[in-house]
């Protein structure tokens, strides 16, 4: 009776151990998975600035990493890649920045390694059904269309400029705007005939606009860099975001976009 007594209380403190040490952090042969699993997660608030290009496609990447990531959000702020450059070196809040230009992501002190992950090549959006029958750059140059471009600053208006210099044309605009949606907002809005936007854009706008292919935009495409700001209050949150941009879902949809791959 003494024997078993003893078995019986050396039993019970086994189970005692046994749940201290689980809630320790301890694991047991059969936890160690679970473990690991849980050491990987990307939860938290996850911010990224991201060129007005990538609007919709990131938007939708945005709404699947947080599905594939319970307990994670992300927020976008989307303007020109230049524009948000300036706000990440002015000390605005950031995790992740994806530039619609090198050249834009470079002047990012706290930039990390950047990855180029998609390219962009620029289209002539016009209205439905092209009424001024544009059919390139040279189309540009008649004094009875309006044009918009995007401030040479901006990364869509530096490869527009590059486009009309390899076209040999002189293209006047009657605006200069700070990001892509923008100019095409004004040709959906019939306050210009034409405006030089990315393809991706004037596919995402398609049921309001047409897009008017020429060749010189093969000397003008535009590489997109992504990476962790050294700055970034959530690294491993910025990184996981960084890394479903990258995966084979990310491709999937910035492909569905009209992005080429890198």
């Amino acid at each position: 009776m003494a024997v078993k007594t003893l078995r019986f209380a050396v039993a019970g403190l086994a189970v005692l151990l046994t749940a201290s040490l689980a809630a320790c952090g301890g694991k047991t042969d059969d936890s160690t998975g679970s473990a690991l699993a849980t050491s990987g997660s990307a939860g938290g608030a996850v911010t990224v600035f991201a060129a007005a290009s990538l609007t919709e496609s990131f938007t939708t990447l945005g709404k699947q990493f947080e599905s594939a990531n319970p307990g994670s959000t992300v927020t976008f702020n989307f303007g020109g890649s230049s524009a948000l450059a300036t706000q990440i070196n002015e000390g605005a809040p950031a995790d992740v920045f994806a530039s619609a230009s090198p050249k834009n992501m470079q002047v990012v002190t706290d930039a990390g390694t950047p990855t180029t992950f998609v390219k962009n090549q620029l289209v002539i959006a016009v209205a439905k059904g092209n009424p001024k029958g544009i059919t390139g750059l040279a189309d540009l140059t008649k004094a009875d269309l309006k044009v918009a471009l995007c401030a040479e600053a901006v990364p869509c208006g530096a490869a527009a400029k590059t486009a009309i210099e390899a076209a040999g044309v002189k293209v006047t605009p009657v605006t200069l705007e700070q990001d892509v949606k923008a100019a095409l907002s004004k040709v959906k809005l019939g306050e210009v005939d034409a405006a030089l936007v990315y393809r991706t854009d004037a596919k995402a706008s398609a049921a309001d606009v047409d897009a008017v292919e020429f060749p010189e935009s093969a000397k003008a495409i535009n590489d997109y860099p992504i990476t962790v700001l050294k700055s970034a209050k959530n690294a491993a949150g910025g990184q996981a975001f960084v890394d479903y941009v990258l995966s084979a879902e990310g491709t999937k949809v910035l492909t569905e976009a009209g992005f080429q791959a890198p």
